[in-house]
């Protein structure tokens, strides 16, 4: 609380799915000052917008969540904007945080950064061995690129920026929406859309064999705010749960818990994208004492129980 207390806290992205959560641990915390930017007020792709904003709040500490992403469908439809858009922000507001004498900044990157054929578990050192998944590679390398603003920035200014890489995140408060969505959201309206509608069968993408890690997203936030209190170092950090599944197992993972009994049908038309994803999650373990607390099993009820609440609403 003591190191709370004492700072002035702006976090981009606030009003996101991480971001809530975020906040939603730091009012419990009592900063010294929460400043929580909204983007139609403080465009972050324009300079002058980014200089006025921290000249208003005078923050001693950063998050930077804005972000604009998705699912497979959204990146495939707007590369460009997912490229140009990440970048711009990310690089706009570190270098007028480091201009404007800001204590730390934090910057909050992407496992789709990684190399499309990384070797099982991903480790930050693996980071730059090759190209990412082309359907996301846009947003991955525009988010990579701020880790090198970071590190060059460190070395060149003494200035503390530092850089983490969450897995996928799913929970309470992620965006449903069937074009943009990532993969456990979709499925979970999918689900509920067919026992509500009585279908017998659910369409998925892909072939359901690649695999992938998932975090909860309040086990995200608490990574977060412990990075933001206790790491002070130039390498990358992974955020993740340390496990894999096959999505086809996650797929009838979600239909039981939703209560589907119906048959997946898989179209092998479209993309799997990476063919596997696990981090390897020592180094926040060893730096900043982080580790996932809550099963994908557990994730899962809290998540289909919101959106079922959501959905009688």
């Amino acid at each position: 609380m003591g190191f709370w207390s004492e700072r002035r806290v702006l976090v981009t992205g606030a009003d996101g799915f991480l971001g809530s959560h975020v906040v939603g641990l730091l009012r419990r915390l009592r900063p010294k000052a929460l400043a929580l930017p909204h983007k139609d007020a403080w465009d972050l792709r324009r300079l002058e917008r980014v200089e006025a904003l921290l000249k208003h709040e005078r923050p001693d500490l950063i998050i930077h969540l804005a972000a604009v992403c998705g699912g497979i469908g959204a990146n495939r439809a707007e590369p460009g904007r997912f490229f140009y858009d990440n970048i711009i922000m990310g690089v706009q507001l570190m270098d007028a945080a480091r201009r404007m004498k800001v204590g730390k900044f934090l910057q909050v990157g992407t496992v789709c950064s990684y190399p499309k054929f990384t070797p099982i578990p991903f480790k930050e050192d693996d980071l730059w061995n090759g190209y990412p998944e082309e359907t996301n590679a846009p947003y991955g390398i525009a988010k990579k690129a701020l880790l090198v603003q970071a590190q060059a920035y460190r070395r060149q200014y003494g200035f503390n920026a530092v850089f983490l890489m969450p897995i996928n995140l799913y929970g309470p408060r992620d965006h449903f929406d069937l074009e943009r969505s990532h993969v456990i959201p979709a499925l979970i309206r999918k689900f509920t859309t067919a026992v509500r509608e009585r279908r017998e069968v659910v369409e998925c993408w892909g072939t359901g064999n690649a695999t992938r890690e998932f975090l909860f997203v309040e086990d995200a936030a608490r990574g977060i705010l412990r990075a933001a209190e206790f790491y002070n170092k130039p390498e990358p950090v992974n955020l993740g749960a340390g496990f894999e599944i096959p999505i086809r197992d996650l797929a009838k993972l979600i239909a039981r818990l939703v209560g589907f009994k119906g048959r997946l049908h898989w179209d092998h038309s479209r993309p799997d994208g990476q063919p596997r994803r696990r981090l390897d999650t020592s180094r926040a373990w060893v730096e900043f004492g982080f580790k996932a607390g809550v099963s994908l099993e557990d994730g899962l009820k809290k998540t289909v129980g919101w959106y079922k609440s959501r959905w009688k609403a």
